[in-house]
């Protein structure tokens, strides 16, 4: 999991994620900006992912979310029979491959999503903080074009020459 965007007032990027298994037992927790929970399953039913947004009061968060499952150490076929043929034994080692190939494509998959994670993270980021400069540099132009029409003022107010109804000799 990755935070994208927060706002509110803590306008913190922190979250809580606990993983649970179908007795509600925790199998894992993260509290960081960018998270990862892995966990061994040996049993079916739903498994429960809780985000927690309590760092960020009175705001909301987008978090993406990259799920993905890995059957390491899952053979199916342990007990292989003695006597083989040429032909099985090539057939077989064509089935390995494709499921190492499959195996990198995953991982490769895998990688991909997270790279568009963390782009997606620095998108906002940016937007953010081109928002914020934008509004400083608008703000800090209106000081500065203000201070330069007082200056004119006053220097106005000192070269000015009262005229009185009474001539002075």
């Amino acid at each position: 999991l990755q935070v994208q965007r927060a706002t509110g007032i803590a306008n913190s990027r922190n979250i809580l994620a606990t993983a649970s298994d179908p007795n509600g037992f925790q199998l894992g927790l993260s509290q960081h900006v960018r998270g990862q929970i892995n966990f061994l399953t040996k049993e079916t039913g739903f498994y429960q992912l809780c985000l927690d947004n309590q760092q960020n009061h009175f705001g909301f968060m987008q978090v993406y979310l990259n799920f993905g499952v890995y059957y390491e150490g899952f053979n199916m076929e342990n007990k292989q029979p003695e006597e083989r043929k040429e032909l099985n034994d090539t057939l077989e080692a064509i089935g390995v491959s494709i499921r190492k190939l499959q195996l990198h494509i995953f991982h490769m998959w895998r990688f991909y999503n997270f790279a568009r994670m963390r782009k997606g993270a620095d998108s906002f980021l940016l937007e953010s903080n081109y928002n914020y400069v934008n509004w400083w540099s608008v703000a800090q132009s209106c000081v500065i074009v203000l201070s330069g029409v007082l200056q004119l003022c006053f220097l106005k107010r000192l070269f000015t020459v009262q005229t009185s109804s009474r001539q002075q000799c």
